[in-house]
């Protein structure tokens, strides 16, 4: 791996979507526009203050997971990926290169997520914006890096959205976000506890009620960061230069 290589790649992959409307709209405008929605459903409540972090978790994390995996795909089944392997190209130069690109629009969708969240839809932030914001962009890096990793795995568009009972749903349900997982059944409790989603829900939520101390905030975004690391790794150990 060398950084002008992936940089490169980076490069490439960002000038792609810079051409695709659709896609920046999916990944800029949709998470906040689903905040938004929620907001507005609970506006006579109080019912947002609680789950608003939570849906500040859950919505970029799947966009990114859906955008990266599938982008990541049709790179394969192009075989664009192929001829770049064929170059003086590791497969760590090519995901790397998808992560920082995507992690680039990460940190972009989170500004527009956040901001929209607390002063258009009135999420009360106890705790630093600043640090809100820090925890929402390993959230949606966690969502890139685990579509990055269903990427390896799939063959077509619609294996990708099969993945999702798979890399996705499981975190949701065991999330906390129905059912606090210290409620949940024990084995369920302990399976929720070691998933990285849950760990982002708690950060966000600990944020945003300041019911917990810096130092719980930050060993969550730790935890979510070696969650981003293996998928990363693994999903560069197990690429495929073309899908079949």
């Amino acid at each position: 791996m060398t950084p002008t290589r992936t940089l490169a790649t980076a490069a490439r992959v960002l000038m792609q979507i810079r051409n695709d409307p659709r896609t920046i709209a999916l990944l800029l405008v949709v998470p906040s526009l689903l905040i938004g929605l929620v907001a507005w459903i609970f506006d006579e409540t109080s019912v947002f203050d609680r789950i608003g972090p939570a849906m500040l978790a859950l919505f970029p994390f799947i966009v990114m997971f859906l955008v990266t995996s599938i982008a990541t795909l049709r790179e394969r089944r192009s075989g664009t990926l192929e001829r770049l392997l064929s170059m003086p190209m590791g497969r760590g130069d090519f995901i790397l290169g998808y992560t920082l690109a995507f992690g680039l629009l990460a940190v972009l969708q989170t500004a527009i997520a956040v901001g929209y969240a607390t002063w258009v839809c009135g999420l009360e932030i106890e705790e630093s914006i600043l640090l809100l914001f820090v925890v929402a962009i390993a959230d949606a890096l966690l969502g890139t890096a685990l579509g990055l990793l269903a990427s390896a795995f799939a063959r077509t568009e619609f294996q990708v959205v099969q993945f999702m009972p798979v890399f996705v749903f499981p975190q949701i349900l065991l999330g906390g976000i129905f059912l606090p997982r210290d409620q949940l059944p024990n084995v369920l409790g302990v399976i929720g506890d070691w998933l990285p989603l849950s760990h982002a829900i708690d950060a966000l939520t600990a944020v945003s009620t300041g019911a917990e101390d810096t130092e719980y905030i930050w060993l969550r975004i730790l935890f979510i960061c070696c969650w981003i690391v293996c998928a990363v790794v693994v999903g560069s150990l197990t690429l495929r230069r073309r899908t079949p």
